[in-house]
């Protein structure tokens, strides 16, 4: 059975704050006017959150769509994973395509893996923005594999950017791949380490949108 947090727009208010985010960022994150995000919040219009709105913001937070005004995903807790201190981040149901691009839909929250915060700041990674993010297809390979777990930051996305791996939206696709700053103000080259899957060298920056770094990868040995 689901329910639902009784006040979304207060939770994303106090998130956007802890986060230093502004509205007007965050509209723009998910493709809205400026004021889209402040409207919202303060003078409840929209009533809700589309879909596939709430579901970008909550990646891009790196929070459950639960916080947001989705319902409420029952998951049990793996055992001796809430040592004290520890930092639970979750694990969102959603794969970042490393081939053709995967469609992006509101999946749920489908657990939380429970990290050290030392070890989370020897990242540099900011806790309050981690999620968890599974890698679909084989163009990323040999650096990232296929069913491959990615740490992802949504902390450092556009404002820091840098050349690194990325999870990305381009043509509201969910796709993760290395970001290079290209010669040109305001460009970026989007590169699969795979050279058999299509590379993009010079895009303008808005025609993308960061939602994270990926600041670690973990893989089933087979």
């Amino acid at each position: 059975m689901s329910d639902h947090v009784p006040d979304p727009r207060g939770a994303l208010d106090r998130l956007l704050t802890d986060k230093g985010i502004d509205y007007a960022r965050l509209s723009q994150v998910i493709g809205r006017n400026p004021a889209y995000i402040q409207q919202y919040i303060k003078r409840g219009s929209p009533r809700r959150l589309a879909e596939q709105d709430r579901a970008r913001i909550a990646a891009y937070l790196g929070v459950s769509e639960a916080m947001l005004g989705g319902p409420v995903q029952r998951v049990a807790t793996p055992a001796r994973s809430r040592g004290p201190g520890m930092i639970l981040v979750p694990k969102l149901a959603i794969g970042a395509s490393a081939g053709a691009g995967a469609s992006v839909e509101g999946e749920p929250v489908e657990g939380e893996v429970a990290f050290d915060p030392k070890w989370l700041r020897d990242l540099g990674a900011d806790p309050r923005a981690l999620s968890i993010i599974r890698v679909e297809g084989d163009s990323m390979a040999p650096t990232l594999n296929d069913g491959d777990d990615i740490l992802v930051d949504g902390g450092d996305a556009a404002a820091r950017l840098r050349d690194g791996i990325y999870v990305l939206r381009m043509d509201d696709v969910l796709m993760v791949k290395r970001v290079a700053r290209a010669p040109g103000p305001g460009r970026i080259s989007v590169i699969s380490d795979n050279p058999h899957y299509r590379s993009w060298d010079d895009l303008p920056m808005a025609s993308v949108r960061l939602v994270g770094r990926v600041v670690w990868t973990g893989r089933r040995v087979r």
